[in-house]
């Protein structure tokens, strides 16, 4: 079964577009993870948000009439994502409750490293050139501009919390790779997204039994809106368009884009929910990461002036 159309070299119009909007969902969606710990602890909204959207996707698989374990093979691979989703999202959680909110953003999103240098030896045709070296070096710069006065306050804690976040982006990354390497022929989107979905739940709910305690959740209006933010806006609708680019365009490619999410977030937390202005900081963030992006999207060879 295949699911990939011919390899592209850059993203088009609507899939740069579609990877903005995902950008500031998943920008909203941390502070609503740490905004709704005080009622739901983290690892327990990580195992209820895999279990939610999995029926979800179940539902809508079942409606479609789209195979749910097509064969052996492909249920074997998607029960190893499903548990490397499950621990990204496991260490993720905590990690962001024990550091600063940027120290987790910088550290998580070393991800596109982690991929960049993987798909060079292990996935045919998704390169790490020169180019898109620089490029990604220079939207990682303008994310540590946008952070730089929230790196401060070492402590054991906030090293832990840190060390969480870096693992959790490997995770990513070697998530994305395996992915790409074992399924991109094999399963569909939907497909894939539901193993990660269906096969993490189990593992990150026995881990809150055993790390945090559950009994203790309490869901007011708010919490029950986060949960819903986390289920079916981000990992049902949009994990499922994510999961359509990562089959049809390379890997770093698409993972470079989500360099933009910290600077949603900062975006949408403190311009538009918070009132604060658009600093020369922000500005300059934004300058640097579109910068950045638009020289890992430009098709190697290709004068700027004719890049996408």
């Amino acid at each position: 079964m295949s699911t990939t159309s011919q390899p592209q070299e850059s993203l088009g119009p609507r899939a740069v577009l579609t990877m903005l909007v995902l950008a500031v969902l998943w920008g909203t969606n941390m502070a609503m993870v740490k905004l709704a710990a005080g009622q739901l602890p983290p690892i327990f909204q990580a195992g209820l948000r895999s279990a939610l959207a999995a029926a979800c996707l179940w539902a809508w698989m079942r409606y479609r009439r789209i195979p749910v374990f097509p064969n052996r093979v492909v249920t074997g691979h998607g029960l190893v994502l499903g548990m490397m989703f499950g621990l990204e999202f496991g260490l993720l959680y905590p990690g962001m409750m024990l550091t600063s909110v940027a120290r987790s953003y910088l550290l998580l999103y070393t991800s596109p490293f982690f991929v960049a240098v993987g798909a060079h030896f292990w996935l045919p045709g998704d390169r790490l050139t020169r180019l898109k070296t620089t490029g990604l070096l220079l939207a990682f710069a303008g994310l540590v501009v946008l952070f730089a006065q929230g790196l401060g306050g070492f402590s054991a804690r906030a090293l832990l919390g840190d060390v969480l976040s870096l693992l959790a982006g490997a995770l990513w990354g070697a998530t994305t790779l395996y992915l790409k390497r074992f399924l991109g022929q094999r399963a569909l989107a939907v497909q894939t997204l539901f193993y990660q979905l269906f096969f993490s739940a189990p593992p990150l709910l026995v881990a809150s039994l055993i790390l945090e305690n559950p009994s203790t959740a309490s869901l007011t209006g708010f919490g029950a809106f986060s949960l819903f933010y986390q289920s079916v806006i981000v990992a049902f609708v949009s994990y499922l368009a994510w999961f359509v680019l990562i089959l049809r365009y390379p890997a770093s490619l698409v993972q470079a884009f989500t360099f933009f999410t910290p600077v949603a977030g900062v975006l949408i937390s403190g311009v538009w929910l918070l009132g604060e202005p658009v600093s020369l900081r922000l500005f300059l963030a934004l300058l640097l990461t579109s910068l950045g992006l638009f020289l890992v999207n430009r098709p190697a060879g290709q004068p700027a002036s004719a890049a996408k």
